[in-house]
This record gives C-alpha cells, sequence and structure tokens, in this order.
C-alpha cells in the first residue's frame, strides 16, 4: 500500500509540473494517500507487536512450568514409591504362592518359585539341614497356625527332663477327662512317670499329658507358661503354649521353622532322642505304646518326630531323617495328605544336600546357622 501511495504523490508531483496550479492539489491528494497508508499500516504493525508480547507471555508461563514440573514429579515419584513399599509389606502377609494383587502364581511360575509345585498340600512347611541348620526348602515358614500335638515334643522333654523314670505321677480328674488321643488313665491311679513320657511322645495321649503338667508345674496353665519359656530357650520365637496338648486354644501357636529349630535342638539330647526313636514301648503293667510316626517304618532314615491333627491345624508334623551322614529335619504345618507331603519334603532335602537340585523355593528367608550340637 506504501508503494501504491509514493507512486500517486509522485504522478501528481509531475502532473503539477506539466500542469500550473496543480501543486497543492496534488500535495494534498499525496498526503491524504500517505495518510491513508499509514493508517492501514498501524494496525498491522500494532498486531505484530501483540503477537510478539503474548509470545514473550507465553516462553515465561511455559518456563515457569517447567520450573514447577519437576518438583511435582518428584512428589509423585516419591508417593509411588511409598505405596509400592506398602504393597511389598502387605503381600508378605500372603502365603508364598499369592502375589501382591491376590492371583496365584500358576503355571512355569509356580514350578520356579516353589520346587514342590501343586505336588504338596501343607499350608507351612521347612526343611532344614540337620548339621548345620541352614533351610534347604521353605513354604511359608514363618505363618503361625494351630501346632496340634507336634507341640507335645516340648511336653515330653520337660517331662523327661523334670522327672526320673521311677517317680510317680497321679492322674487328676482334669487329665482322665481329656478327649482323644489318650491311653485312657484311671481318676486317681498312679503311673510312673517313663511310662507316663513314652505315652505322650509315642501314643500321643493327652491324659498323659495333662498328667505329667500337673505334676511337673502344678497345673497345665503354669506347665505351658514354661513350655513357651522353653520354646524361646531352643530359638523358637514364634510359639506360644497354652495347653501341654496342643487341643485347639485361643492365642496358641508356632511355625514350621519354630518346630524344625526346636526339634533340631532337642534330638541333640540322647535320651529324648532315644524315645522318640522307638516303634514301641510296653509299661510296667504291660501295656503296649505304639508310636504314632509311621515315618520310622515307611520313610527309609527316620530318626524320630511327632504327629498331630485337629480340625483347627489340620495334619502336622516334625521329624528328623539321617542317610550317608546327612541329616534333615522336616516341618510342616496345615497338611491334607501327611504322609505323601513327608516323603516329598524328606526326598527333596537329601536331594539339595545331594546336590542334584537347586533350592528354588522364594521364601527360605534364612541363611546358614551356625553348627550347634550342644545337649540341653
Amino acid at each position: 500500500m506504501r508503494h501504491l501511495a509514493r507512486r500517486l504523490a509522485l504522478f501528481l508531483a509531475i502532473l503539477a509540473l506539466v500542469v500550473p496550479g496543480f501543486a497543492p492539489a496534488a500535495g494534498a491528494a499525496a498526503a491524504k494517500a500517505e495518510s491513508k497508508a499509514a493508517a492501514k499500516a498501524k494496525p498491522k504493525a500494532a498486531s505484530k507487536t501483540a503477537s510478539k508480547s503474548a509470545a514473550k507471555t507465553g516462553s515465561r508461563q511455559a518456563a515457569a512450568k517447567k520450573a514447577k514440573a519437576p518438583a511435582k514429579s518428584a512428589k509423585a515419584r516419591s508417593k509411588a514409591k511409598g505405596q509400592t513399599a506398602s504393597t511389598k509389606v502387605a503381600s508378605r502377609q500372603l502365603p508364598a504362592a499369592a502375589v501382591s494383587t491376590g492371583s496365584s502364581l500358576k503355571g512355569k511360575a509356580a514350578a520356579a518359585s516353589d520346587p514342590l509345585g501343586g505336588k504338596l498340600s501343607a499350608a507351612s512347611a521347612v526343611v532344614m539341614d540337620g548339621e548345620t541348620g541352614e533351610i534347604l526348602y521353605a513354604r511359608s515358614p514363618d505363618l503361625p497356625r494351630q501346632p496340634a500335638s507336634t507341640i507335645k515334643i516340648l511336653t515330653g522333654y520337660l517331662a523327661l527332663s523334670s522327672l526320673r523314670d521311677e517317680d510317680r505321677v497321679r492322674v487328676s480328674r482334669w487329665a482322665a477327662s481329656q478327649p482323644r488321643s489318650k491311653v485312657d488313665l484311671t481318676a486317681g491311679a498312679v503311673y510312673r512317670a517313663e511310662d507316663m513320657v513314652n505315652a505322650v511322645l509315642l501314643e500321643s495321649a493327652n491324659d498323659a499329658s495333662v498328667a505329667v503338667a500337673e505334676r511337673v508345674a502344678g497345673s497345665e496353665t503354669a506347665f505351658a507358661g514354661r513350655m513357651t519359656a522353653l520354646a524361646r530357650e531352643l530359638g523358637a520365637g514364634n510359639t506360644v503354649c497354652r495347653t501341654a496338648t496342643g487341643l485347639t486354644a485361643s492365642g496358641q501357636q508356632t511355625t514350621a521353622r519354630d518346630l524344625a529349630v526346636m526339634f533340631r535342638r532337642l534330638m541333640a539330647d540322647r535320651d529324648f532322642a532315644e524315645v522318640m526313636g522307638q516303634r514301641m514301648a510296653t509299661t510296667r503293667e504291660g501295656k503296649a505304646l505304639r508310636s504314632h510316626n509311621r515315618a520310622l517304618w515307611q520313610i527309609a532314615g527316620a530318626e524320630g518326630g511327632k504327629t498331630g491333627y485337629t480340625q483347627a491345624a489340620r495334619k502336622t508334623y516334625v521329624g528328623k531323617f539321617e542317610r550317608h551322614g546327612r541329616e534333615v529335619i522336616v516341618a510342616m504345618l496345615g497338611s491334607d495328605r501327611m504322609w505323601p507331603d513327608i516323603a516329598d519334603l524328606v526326598e527333596h532335602g537329601f536331594a539339595v544336600l545331594d546336590g542334584s537340585r537347586l533350592v528354588a523355593s522364594s521364601d527360605t528367608g534364612s541363611g546358614r546357622a551356625a553348627k550347634a550340637r550342644t545337649s540341653l
């Protein structure tokens, strides 16, 4: 537009030279044309200036946002990290077969995390090297559960270490009234301590368990306190006893790891190990007391063990096995198939010791323990 105005002004100037008296009109017209051109050019310039100003403002706002962004991002990362940690802590409370989302591991993933996979029915299990205390296999080893009669390893040991063989044990009405398993002791009758210990550890007799508890500590409740104290002394920090029998009681609990730790230490005591290794014993009166531990005649290398069962606990077990100079301790809680489970755990333990299979359990949770063979 400016170029057109200039051309018009030039044309008028030339015309003024040619035509006398035309100069004022030409100048006015030129001035008017230039004024119009300037008026039209002004909005464009203003528009360009506004655009540049807006662009600068936008850049400053973007820069400000960018400056804030890292702080917000760091906060978000911190929040996400906290949520992840919380999830990990929660997952730890789920069974080993479960992940944080609550879904179960399946197929190859399950086989990789648990070498016994779907073969084992037990809710919790441990296989321990009997020499070193090292964990060779574990499934939820620290899951607290009702122990059932496996807890009688503490009852039997306390009775064995507190009473002489010929000491007399009188049976109270409370002891005689205990539910099965029992050896049908007569209330008011007196029995030899050795026979009572055999009844506890072989026949898993509830009546004999309460009778020796009352003889040693004055009451079953006081005796249960001593059982818990013994468990702590043996290194079992998650075991709490409320009864001498293992019958279901509120607040009573143990874990597969605790059972293995306790039994390994107790079997270092020669007298205790001798009783546990018996298939049968005979009382002074000629009554046969037969072990409930079928592993003694069904599984090679069995040296002793204690079974248990209640509806709440399901089938439970702890035992020791020795082959070719190697030892394993097996403990399990919450089993539906006791003897197949025990056989699988024993075979797996010796396979690991022989180096023929790698341990793949993700829940072993224990390093090498110091070698401890001290008699209690």
